[in-house]
């Protein structure tokens, strides 16, 4: 809860619901006892707070026997999820801290209980559990404090957020820095009643340490919340400075290497050393960094669209979907978004040949995994192309057009390369292999968006843009020299995961000589909206409606009435 508190919730606290997941060695000595108590407590801090626990799961045999006797109890669990209906995703608080001048950083107390290090992370670090954990020990309090940091997200005065409680205040204050290339911040303990730096520094209460103006600051205050400054953010440094009975330095660069270094471990099992060294070494050296358009506004009305429409406009478009794709909806309201009619087209409609795609100007082939990848990415649907005589037809007569278009995405990529769509008058056409990781890869990634004669990213040319990737077969592997493609997208970077598959000469996607049609590995249809982006220029955040991957969309909507 001190996590969701950070993005605004309809109805503030009364609009949430809880989920508890209970994990218990049931029917030992103790053990049911002690899932009653922990349900009761559970049961009456729910009630306190007016919110319900309408659902979850049990699993209550968490004891291992063995044949010489020996048992293994699962420590007694729960997981209690929150769910709460978002009133505007786009005033969600991230836990970044920001660059703003005249801005403090201020330590919110939810359960005002002390500092106390029972079931800390650095408890069990030292092998000493504790007996005296955080809690909450005012209800109506925690009631107050939550709907009073709600108010103040709904009005976007907080800048940044992080919960204490996970890893406690140290951990919180160096990850509100780890995703920032420069800046630190500076911190005085000297408000907390304990001296102790130890405790104050590893405890972990409910609390918050949020970002946000000095007068914003005294009107908290002024409301009774448990509340003082702990610092400011420090743009002159690159160090994380404590004052509190001694002086502490923390160098974050360095400890963002030794926060990371858990997942490096972790990514030589799934990886290998190889990439797994890749990404540990370049990981803080490939930031996103983008460019917009220069004429782009961020502003529907600019390419004379309503988001929510009614009307038909007679531009046809159709989603081609096989079994097991999943990006179906997303690329269907991208396309109804800017103007298209669409129509949803399975492959049993062309098999049949209850779809003929004669009325169709522009077919994007959807990601996801058809077929659940078992012949390899794409291998089934395009076999679904190629041995059935009504869709292969279908397929062909939409080409052999000249008013139509076509884009793949993901999947859709795969297939389009696989049947050889973009490059048909190559002897040898380019083939996609596994990642260079040997897993799937998903992640939000830059790309740079390059001249080319892909009608679709005309008007985005020389762009670098922020958009999703999720494939495990990405690898484009080209037969012929570089000159004989038309590379329309390229990874920002060259190096493992910037690039996350390996593709030649970065390659993220490739388009026909007559640049319409697209092939791509990346997700724009998931990058329509400012608030779809992992992270989005902070100056345009609040101004935008869409992003430039619109005109993509717009583009290809435009060609097609001028071509009609």
């Amino acid at each position: 809860m001190t996590n969701v508190v950070l993005t605004p919730i309809e109805g503030g606290l009364e609009g949430i619901s809880l989920s508890a997941n209970w994990m218990w060695p049931c029917k030992n000595a103790g053990e049911d006892a002690r899932l009653y108590r922990a349900v009761e407590a559970a049961s009456d801090f729910a009630q306190a707070l007016r919110i319900n626990i309408p659902t979850g799961k049990d699993s209550l045999s968490m004891t291992q026997k063995y044949k010489n006797g020996d048992s293994v109890y699962s420590p007694g669990t729960v997981i209690i999820s929150t769910v709460g209906e978002v009133q505007d995703i786009r005033k969600t608080v991230t836990p970044v801290v920001k660059p703003v001048e005249d801005s403090v950083l201020v330590y919110v107390d939810f359960g005002k209980s002390g500092q106390k290090l029972g079931g800390s992370a650095l408890a069990q670090i030292v092998n000493g559990l504790g007996t005296e954990t955080p809690t909450v020990t005012d209800s109506a309090y925690f009631e107050t404090a939550f709907n009073a940091v709600q108010k103040l997200v709904a009005d976007g005065k907080v800048y940044a957020g992080h919960d204490v409680s996970a890893g406690g205040l140290l951990t919180c204050l160096l990850e509100m820095n780890f995703p920032n290339t420069k800046g630190g911040m500076k911190i005085d303990l000297s408000n907390f009643s304990n001296k102790n730096d130890i405790e104050v520094l590893f405890n972990e209460n409910p609390a918050l340490v949020l970002q946000f103006s000095k007068k914003t600051a005294e009107e908290l205050a002024a409301t009774g919340i448990s509340c003082f400054t702990l610092g400011t953010y420090n743009a002159n440094g690159d160090k994380l400075e404590i004052s509190g009975t001694n002086s502490y330095e923390f160098d974050i660069k360095d400890l963002r290497n030794t926060w990371f270094k858990t997942s490096y471990i972790l990514d030589c099992e799934q990886s290998g050393a190889v990439k797994a060294k890749e990404r540990f070494e370049s990981f803080a050296k490939t930031p996103l960094q983008f460019k917009f358009p220069e004429d782009f506004n961020g502003k529907v009305e600019a390419y004379g669209l309503k988001m929510h429409r009614n009307e038909i406009t007679g531009i046809h478009a159709a989603i081609i979907r096989e079994k097991g794709v999943n990006g179906d909806r997303e690329m269907a309201w991208c396309l109804h978004a800017a103007g298209f009619d669409v129509k949803d087209v399975h492959m049993t409609d062309l098999i049949s040949g209850r779809e003929d795609l004669s009325d169709i100007n522009l077919i994007v082939f959807v990601g996801g995994f058809s077929n659940s990848d078992v012949l390899g990415s794409a291998k089934g649907w395009a076999g679904a192309f190629l041995f059935n005589e009504k869709a292969k037809a279908s397929l062909d007569n939409f080409f052999a057009r000249k008013d139509t278009m076509s884009l793949g995405v993901c999947n859709g990529c795969q297939l389009m390369i696989e049947l050889g769509l973009i490059n048909q008058n190559h002897a040898e056409k380019p083939h996609m292999e596994h990642n260079d990781s040997h897993k799937f890869e998903s992640g939000f990634i830059g790309v740079n968006i390059h001249e080319s004669p892909s009608i679709m990213l005309k008007s985005i040319e020389h762009s670098a843009l922020g958009i999703w990737i999720a494939h495990g077969e990405g690898k484009f592997k080209f037969p012929y020299d570089k000159s004989q493609y038309n590379i329309a997208m390229t990874y920002s970077y060259g190096s493992y995961p910037a690039n996350p598959n390996g593709s030649d000469w970065n390659v993220a996607g490739i388009t026909s000589d007559d640049g319409r049609h697209l092939a791509m590995m990346p997700h724009l249809e998931r990058a329509l909206y400012p608030w779809n982006w992992a992270y989005y220029p902070e100056e345009r955040r609040n101004s935008d409606v869409v992003t430039p991957w619109i005109e993509a969309f717009v583009n290809a909507r435009v060609w097609i009435k001028n071509h009609k």
